[in-house]
């Protein structure tokens, strides 16, 4: 049966791949069960971030060195750039093995690959569709039969360059020529995609005027990162599943604002950690990874003050509110080496976001 195992590991650079090769070679991950590998690293998180492709080459480099490059290549790298206040920059492996022992029904992990998306359909339903598509076949690799026990889709996904842009022009048109601004435009179809596919959105509602505008239409699982290192898609589904064993759980919330972290501590305590106050030490070690998104409300306005993260020229929106929201659930877990991935298009309600806990229910 299968078994997900997560290990969290610090980076000291975006090619500081050496905690994972040191766990591998230590017999701590065995290189042939990993799935995925997400990454927090210290670039802008905008499109000349070129930290995420510098740390998706790293990785694919060390993981050439342990199995063929055949598997390396089914390897989800999902980089979200940008560890802007305290983030901590880190790895999150996931990892699948065999064991019949433990808990079930437990943490299940799905992976898939979509097609290269054609740049004129960045930012519109055929995105979405194919992200649709690409959610369901992780899914099904998981063996998670129902949308209700899927707490968590994590995304990587393209964006438009000068050069994609001309490369489309010979054949139609695109949704968008500023480049910074088709990173919004692909997380948002992306996220739409997976609402289609876990059933909080229908499809036959969705217009193409509605993505990136119509901000009252979201999933409270979705998490998409946009980079300039691919034209696919990767996705990851994470959820529960009574074909899987083992000690892992996830659960997942949905902050209504920045500073939201109530339904945070109810998911912690119905994960079976008090959450009272800041997690003590002990509590800590229980939570294996926290993944979740941040974004600036569009009104300008946080519980009624206004903040300013949207009139700043010199730091992207998305750079402030992944500092901000990483430094609020810091605050709760007594640590901020946390993936929080800037950019919540249709991601969570706006002003908010998804927020998923994995816990070692063994402690």
């Amino acid at each position: 049966m299968p078994t997900a195992k997560v290990h969290r590991i610090s980076a000291a650079a975006p090619d500081d791949v050496r905690g994972i090769e040191d766990a591998i070679i230590g017999g701590r991950i065995d290189p042939d069960g990993i799935v995925a590998i997400f990454g927090k690293t210290e670039g802008n998180g905008c499109v000349n971030d070129f930290t995420r492709g510098y740390a998706t080459q790293s990785l694919g480099l060390m993981l050439h060195r342990f199995v063929p490059r055949e598997r390396a290549a089914e390897v989800c790298l999902v980089m979200s750039g940008g560890t802007e206040g305290g983030m901590a920059p880190h790895w999150v492996v996931f990892e699948r093995c065999e064991d019949s022992k433990g808990e079930r029904p437990a943490l299940a992990l799905g992976q898939s690959h979509t097609a290269a998306l054609p740049p004129e359909h960045l930012g519109r339903l055929g995105q979405v569709d194919q992200v649709a598509a690409g959610v369901r076949s992780a899914m099904a690799a998981a063996n998670i039969e129902s949308v209700s026990d899927v707490h968590f889709v994590q995304i990587k996904c393209p964006l438009l360059t000068a050069q994609r842009i001309a490369e489309a022009d010979n054949r139609s048109s695109v949704a968008v020529r500023d480049t910074l601004k088709s990173m919004g435009l692909s997380r948002a179809a992306s996220a739409l995609g997976i609402a289609v596919a876990l059933d909080e959105v229908q499809r036959t509602s969705l217009s193409e005027v509605a993505i990136a505008s119509d901000f009252e239409i979201w999933s409270g699982r979705a998490s998409c990162s946009a980079g300039i290192e691919l034209m696919n898609h990767e996705i990851v589904v994470l959820g529960m599943s009574r074909s899987w064993s083992g000690p892992l759980a996830i659960g997942h919330a949905v902050m209504a604002d920045g500073i939201d972290t109530e339904p945070v501590r109810a998911v912690l305590q119905g994960l079976g950690i008090p959450a009272n106050g800041q997690l003590t030490a002990s509590e800590r070690k229980r939570v294996v990874a926290v993944l979740a998104k941040a974004e600036a409300s569009h009104d300008g306005q946080l519980r009624g003050h206004r903040h300013t993260m949207l009139d700043d020229s010199d730091i992207s929106p998305t750079r402030h509110a992944r500092a901000f929201v990483c430094g609020a659930l810091a605050s709760v877990f007594g640590h901020a080496e946390i993936y929080v991935s800037g950019g919540a298009e249709h991601q969570g309600p706006d002003g908010g976001g998804p927020v998923a806990l994995i816990v070692d229910r063994r402690l």
